[in-house]
């Protein structure tokens, strides 16, 4: 493939590389992040609502036991009424519902839709609602998505419960991202995320409905959960996108709806494609839900091309995907974008993933979205107007909460 001059590099020489590969990023994650991977999961990528919302509400229909559910966003829509009438028809019929809602992120929930779920037997808990907090708290928000049930199937990426999710991307009012379906023991981890942050907002942690059955290991691929939490100092979501980028050897793919690094990952950035590996970011375009935090990306703009990374934007509508792939060996797929508020501020859960195959898929979806970006040239980049040289340094104070 050739684009604008960028093309792909051939996969790892053999088998044989590709397993050296895996396991060298896989003993450096568990020691330098200090959680263990699993392995024999089954990983089903599922490409914007249209294949999304089905798998979701498929699972959720189908429990028999339990329903752990936990989004930052649930807006408005018949996908929201959808996703209210499936959890309140199973506890209905007896399954145990757990429902956690961003105390900011879904604030735009329907009151009917929460009566609903409520007179249904559903549990539905807040994450840190700001009337109830210092403005300290208010800025540390749980941004995780996930979906767990039955204990044995899991559901985690960047997808929110609203319309905007609706479709395939064909336009502005279909947002496009990417959703996981997760088998295997890594069920667990994303079912820690959940409990991790029900603990802080419900008192009842698990109840008989819990079984803990064990996990058979049904697929291939070894996957690593990590969870980033709202703290002071350098966390484990840090760590995770230094050591990939520090492990790249050929290629460094980021797909993420909000670009807001520091000047620490801006550098390694630019070092990692100094050293001759082949660095792409695909980035939202001209339609973005937050136009500060896309300015404040952009003045890091010149300095990343200088430095080789290749820059796209994504044209046909937003781009809310938070996607890194690596060597074809690797994939991160979550909830964590490129930015201040992920890494340093908010609630994450993230999948490192060693399997060819997975990665392999990323890589062609990805590889289908650069065909609808258009490439940031530094010459023309360069003699950008006046006007929004000044809204991007008007962002400067605020960067860090972007």
């Amino acid at each position: 493939m050739s684009l604008d001059g960028l093309s792909a590099p051939s996969a790892p020489g053999g088998a044989g590389e590709a397993d050296a590969r895996k396991q060298r990023l896989r003993r450096r994650l568990e020691r330098l992040i200090g959680v263990a991977a699993t392995e024999g999961n089954a990983l089903v990528p599922l490409r914007n609502g249209d294949e999304i919302f089905p798998a979701m509400l498929g699972a959720i229909r189908s429990a028999r036991h339990t329903i752990d559910m936990m989004t930052f966003v649930y807006w408005r829509g018949q996908i929201a009424r959808d996703f209210a009438a499936a959890l309140a028809d199973r506890s209905r019929a007896g399954v145990r519902v757990r429902l956690l809602l961003d105390g900011f992120g879904a604030k735009e929930i329907e009151q009917r839709l929460l009566d609903l779920m409520d007179d249904a037997g559903v549990q539905v808990a807040w994450f840190r609602k700001p009337a109830w907090l210092s403005p300290f708290k208010q800025n540390h928000r749980c941004h995780r998505k996930a979906l767990v049930v039955d204990e044995h199937t899991a559901f985690t990426g960047g997808v929110g419960i609203a319309e905007e999710w609706c479709g395939d991307a064909r336009g502005p009012g279909e947002w496009r991202d990417t959703h996981v379906r997760v088998r295997g023991p890594a069920v667990d981890g994303i079912a820690a995320a959940f409990a991790q942050n029900w603990a802080e907002c419900h008192d009842e942690l698990f109840d008989d409905r819990d079984r803990f059955t064990e996990h058979d290991q049904i697929g291939t691929s070894v996957v690593q959960v990590v969870r980033g939490s709202a703290s002071i100092g350098w966390q484990d979501m840090q760590t995770l996108i230094r050591v990939v980028l520090a492990s790249a050897e050929e290629r460094f793919r980021l797909a993420t709806a909000y670009f807001a690094p520091d000047a620490y990952f801006v550098d390694l950035l630019c070092r990692t494609a100094r050293r001759g590996v082949c660095v792409e970011i695909l980035l939202p375009g001209p339609h973005t839900d937050q136009r500060a935090c896309q300015l404040a990306g952009q003045q890091h703009y010149t300095r990343l091309l200088q430095a080789g990374v290749h820059i796209r934007q994504y044209q046909p509508t937003m781009m809310h995907a938070k996607i890194i792939t690596v060597d074809s060996v690797a994939a991160l797929i979550g909830s964590t974008n490129f930015n201040r508020r992920s890494m340093d501020h908010d609630e994450e859960v993230m999948l490192a993933v060693l399997d060819e195959e997975f990665t392999a898929e990323l890589d062609r979806d990805y590889e289908t979205d650069l065909l609808r970006s258009v490439a940031i040239d530094l010459d023309r980049w360069k003699r950008r107007a006046v006007l929004q040289r000044l809204k991007e340094t008007a962002v400067t104070p605020i960067r860090r909460f972007l």
